[in-house]
């Protein structure tokens, strides 16, 4: 019989954050000092957002924002989508799917916890290439 994989087995812990009002500068000085390609933004322990590489990319640069003047809380992605800890990892890859999205943060009891990815799912559970390589056909995304 296989063992039931947990996002808990798969996520990755030390997710990088950032409040509501931090710059978009800050934003990215963090990414590229950790070298991620995404951060959470959380109000306390809560989060509230995302921001990843590729909205910088569109909501800023495109538009030729100053990113020293604008905020998270103006490109980040929100309503959050999120997962509870103790979800399997074949729930984290269909609500990925289903949401074409490739960053899953990860919550216990409302709280961020870590962040489960779509490399973190196939390198732990590769049966699952199927349903995120249908994600990355939909969105034409890599």
């Amino acid at each position: 019989m296989e063992s039931i994989l947990l996002v808990r087995d798969v996520m990755s812990g030390n997710v990088k954050t950032v409040r509501p009002n931090s710059t978009i500068l800050e934003v990215v000085r963090k990414m590229n000092r950790f070298d991620v390609g995404s951060v959470v933004v959380v109000e306390g322990d809560r989060p509230v957002g995302i921001i990843t590489e590729r909205d910088i990319l569109r909501r800023v640069l495109e538009v030729t924002l100053a990113p020293e003047a604008l905020k998270a809380k103006e490109i980040m992605s929100s309503p959050l989508v999120t997962i509870s800890d103790n979800a399997t990892v074949e729930e984290a890859a269909r609500v990925m799917a289903e949401r074409n999205i490739k960053k899953l943060p990860v919550v216990q009891d409302g709280r961020l916890i870590g962040i489960v990815t779509t490399t973190d799912i196939v390198r732990n559970q590769p049966k699952y290439v199927d349903v995120l390589r249908d994600l990355v056909w939909r969105t034409g995304r890599t």
